[in-house]
Parts: C-alpha cells; sequence; structure tokens
C-alpha cells in the first residue's frame, strides 16, 4: 500500500532566455495538472532565479535539468548542472543591481540547498509546502499524462514519471 503518493517530472534543456519562459510555462502547466495551483508563482520565480544562475555562471555548457518532485505535501524543485561549483550567497549592499536570486529563492521557499552530483555537476533545489495529497493529486493514466505536455518547443525535453513519459521534440 502507497501512503505517500508521489509525483516527478523532469525538463532537459539549456539554460537560454528564451527556454527559461518555456520551462516556467511547463512548471506553471504541470502544478495546475497536480491541481497545485496556488504554488505556480513561488515555483515559477524559484526556478527562473535558478536556471538564470545556470544562464549566467555555469561552464563548460548551460545543459541543465529541472526536476520537480511531489512527495506527501512536499513539492521540490530542483536544477541540476555540469558546473561543480556551488553557489555562494553573497553579501550585497543596498545598491546592488545583480546577486540577489538564492537570497529570493531562500525567502520565497520552505527550505532550499546546493549538492554536489555524482556526475561532477551540483544540484540546487528548493522546497515549497504543498496542500495534502490526498485532495491535490487527479488520478494519472498514462493516455492523460503522455498527451499532457506536448509542445513544439526545439530544444526543450520534458518528462513525467508517473508513470507515463512526454518528450517535447527538438
Amino acid at each position: 500500500m502507497i501512503s505517500q503518493p508521489s509525483r516527478y517530472c523532469t525538463v532537459e534543456l539549456q539554460a537560454l532566455p528564451s527556454r527559461i519562459s518555456q520551462v516556467r510555462r511547463i512548471v506553471s502547466a504541470q502544478l495546475r495538472y497536480w491541481h497545485l495551483d496556488p504554488l505556480t508563482d513561488l515555483a515559477a520565480l524559484g526556478v527562473t532565479e535558478l536556471l538564470s544562475n545556470v544562464h549566467r555562471h555555469a561552464e563548460p555548457d548551460k545543459r541543465c535539468t529541472v526536476e520537480l518532485a511531489l512527495r506527501g505535501n512536499r513539492l521540490t524543485l530542483s536544477v541540476r548542472d555540469h558546473d561543480p561549483r556551488l553557489p555562494v550567497v553573497r553579501d550585497l549592499d543596498a545598491v546592488s543591481t545583480c546577486g540577489r536570486g538564492l537570497a529570493m529563492v531562500a525567502a520565497l521557499s520552505e527550505s532550499w540547498g546546493a549538492r554536489p552530483h555524482r556526475d561532477g555537476g551540483k544540484v540546487v533545489w528548493f522546497a515549497l509546502p504543498a496542500p495534502s495529497p490526498a485532495t491535490a493529486l487527479p488520478p494519472v493514466t498514462p493516455h492523460s499524462a503522455r498527451g499532457a505536455f506536448r509542445a513544439d518547443a526545439p530544444g526543450v525535453r520534458v518528462s513525467e514519471h508517473a508513470p507515463a513519459r512526454s518528450a517535447v521534440a527538438g
């Protein structure tokens, strides 16, 4: 018997500005599908900040994977890239024009962190409290899950692992 149902979705992309806006739409659509509409703005903002950091700082490339994982009453969003350098929260003065992304992620989330990944890169994540899974999750069927995120977005690949997979051509 499964007492804590879970949902999982991944999006693979190049962290380029045009792709970041596509991922925001995918995250928003996924959360609506899971009936987690109240989390949409916070999740989209946090993912945007993490992807902007990949775009700005990650080396040797901008390839990354965004993961959404709903387990029980906690939604965890993470971004994995190939750069092994862990992010650093900087002390900023009142006139700094950049460098506030991680502080914003910390402020909007229940918790956040960064860890090395076994492939030599890193994972930066944050968690949001979610409603009870019994009231928040629709039934998942292979047919409805497969058709949920088809789009003509080149360079973005989406997979939902609960239980079906989807892919966006490109």
